[in-house]
């Protein structure tokens, strides 16, 4: 696959990482037909505007998610209306802390104008952060890059939350070693779009 432009920038090692991270473009659920009735209990509580429901269904997605893989959790945050600021609205963030703990946050109204966020939007960034969760926990990444592999991840974990008619997936192995995050410092990964 083609690289973006700031592999060039990055130490060796990191681009190995790159590289590996680019080579992975599926993580397939097992269990997918509970998946896919977490995502539309998440469908409704958008649809409600409730923000503390639309957390608790988002939490409880991700939870199935990272149990079905045999991957630690993480944590989700839904707040109100996105940041804002020269590069766009901060749509979600991830943060990994030195001792192994991580969260996501995500934001379900629009910056401009206070609006809920599509279904499809909102969760396409909820299962970005996640992405970026499994590169560490499922992957056994050392770090965690926007790579073409990336994003046919994040793409593989809309479509088979949203397609009604895909065939349940087998279940991805985990890499024989992950590195413990722990050693790691902290790290935060937010997706902006202008």
């Amino acid at each position: 696959m083609p690289r973006f432009s700031y592999y060039r920038s990055l130490p060796r090692a990191a681009q190995r990482t790159y590289d590996k991270s680019d080579k992975i473009t599926l993580v397939a659920l097992p269990r997918l037909a509970l998946h896919r009735e977490r995502a539309e209990t998440l469908r409704a509580a958008l649809a409600s505007e409730a923000r503390k429901d639309v957390e608790s269904s988002a939490q409880a997605l991700v939870t199935g998610i990272t149990r079905s893989l045999g991957v630690r959790n993480v944590k989700v945050r839904v707040l109100a209306k996105r940041p804002k600021n020269r590069e766009g609205e901060l749509h979600g963030l991830y943060t990994l802390e030195t001792d192994g703990r991580a969260h996501i946050e995500v934001w379900m109204r629009t910056a401009e104008h206070e609006r809920v966020v599509a279904f499809r939007t909102f969760l396409r960034t909820l299962l970005h952060e996640v992405c970026h969760h499994l590169d560490f926990t499922l992957f056994g990444l050392s770090d965690t890059f926007h790579t073409e592999g990336f994003f046919r991840r994040e793409s593989s974990l809309v479509k088979q939350l949203t397609a009604r008619d895909a065939p349940e997936a087998a279940a991805v192995a985990p890499s024989p070693s992950p590195r413990k995050a722990s050693r790691r410092r902290a790290q935060q990964l937010s997706l902006f779009e202008n």
